[in-house]
Parts: structure tokens; sequence; C-alpha cells
């Protein structure tokens, strides 16, 4: 049986899907992006501004799952330039503290609403 996660705390999806779904003892939570749910606003400029909100993103829609980012095992980060890497990554690992999660990051041709960042994740209770 699946369970739709989505809450208010986190943008609303920009296309027929949900923030995430939860599968039996799974949460799949869709990739977000730097848009601050608050405002609709897409955050610019430096990236590391960027990453930050995307992880607030995740946080708040892990948080309406009764989950945190200790339950995340697996991340996908995909990026509109490898040279940002760096400081996505700094960001990220702030919210990665101890025993990370698998992940891969890709540079893609273009994300949504032009963005230079977005980040998906899978969490297990």
């Amino acid at each position: 049986m699946k369970k739709i996660i989505n809450t208010a705390k986190a943008p609303k999806p920009i296309g027929p899907y949900n923030q995430a779904v939860m599968a039996n003892n799974t949460l799949y939570v869709s990739g977000q992006i730097p848009m601050n749910p608050a405002t609709s606003e897409l955050v610019k400029g430096d990236v590391k501004d960027q990453t930050r909100m995307v992880m607030e993103n995740l946080k708040a829609i892990l948080k309406e799952a009764g989950m945190d980012f200790s339950d995340v095992v697996k991340c996908s980060i995909f990026i509109s330039d490898m040279k940002d890497f760096p400081k996505i990554n700094e960001v990220y690992g702030e919210y990665f503290t101890e025993d990370s999660p698998a992940r891969e990051t890709v540079q893609v041709a273009g994300l949504p609403l032009g963005v230079d960042v977005e980040i998906s994740c899978i969490a297990i209770i």
C-alpha cells in the first residue's frame, strides 16, 4: 500500500507528481529544487544558497513523513555545472554528519525552471 506525502512547508509540485510517496517502509522523495515554499520564488544566485533551500525542502518533506536525514539511504543530485560540485557538496555535508547515504551526482543539460541544482532521496523507517 502507498501513502502520498505532501506538506505546505515544501514547494508545491510543478507537474503531475507528489512531493513524496511512502510505500511500505520506504519513502521516495521527488526531486526538490531551490524554490521557497512560502513565496513560490526561486532562490537565485549563489549555488550554496540554492542547495540550502533544496535541503530544507527535503527536510520538510521528511519531517512530514515522520523521518529525518538519518533515515535517508540514497540521494540523487542533478547539477547544471560540475564546477559547482564542491560548493553543493559542502552544504549537502552539513545535513549528513554521520552515516551518509549512498548517492550519485550528475551534470545535466537542464533542470526544471532553469535551476542549478535538484536533489531527490529515498529514506527507510
